[in-house]
């Protein structure tokens, strides 16, 4: 029986850190991962070498270029996608998240989405975004569950 082939996707960053936390099970799958290239995260190519790609940077501290390299980042999403096929796509969210997300699921793709540690009270842009189209979205607060209610809590990925 071969492996399920899951994509693991999150931002640089704390979202990347959280993902991390899950580095364990990484091989127990056909695997990929998504994230932004930036100087901190390029050890994840020596660590997993053709199983890494990344995406452009970009914050919306910059509102010049940030619409310029989210619409690459669409366009690059979907060769990604394309090119990996993945029957899941795991994440932690933020601008890398939702685009493949969406990508996916008109594919068929199962989209399993981990809101963010960070939150507890209040829900994120990502969340709102990917918790209609997410066939599991897993909070990491107990509290969350009242802002989704469709969430199911999975306690915390630390």
């Amino acid at each position: 029986m071969s492996k399920r082939n899951v994509l693991f996707v999150a931002s640089t960053g704390g979202h990347l850190n959280e993902l991390m936390q899950l580095k364990d099970i990484f091989n127990k799958y056909d695997f990929n991962l998504i994230t932004e290239k930036t100087k901190s995260n390029m050890y994840l190519k020596d660590m997993y070498k053709n199983r890494v790609y990344y995406l452009t940077y970009g914050t919306k501290d910059h509102p010049l270029s940030y619409p310029f390299k989210l619409l690459y980042n669409c366009f690059k999403s979907l060769y990604l996608y394309l090119k990996i096929h993945p029957d899941y796509i795991v994440t932690t969210g933020v601008h890398t998240a939702g685009p493949i997300c969406c990508i996916g699921k008109i594919f068929g793709t199962k989209i399993i989405y981990i809101e963010t540690f960070a939150n507890m009270t209040s829900k994120t842009i990502t969340g709102r975004l990917l918790y209609p189209i997410a066939d599991k979205f897993i909070v990491q607060w107990e509290s969350m569950k009242e802002i989704y209610p469709k969430a199911t809590y999975g306690g915390w990925i630390f």
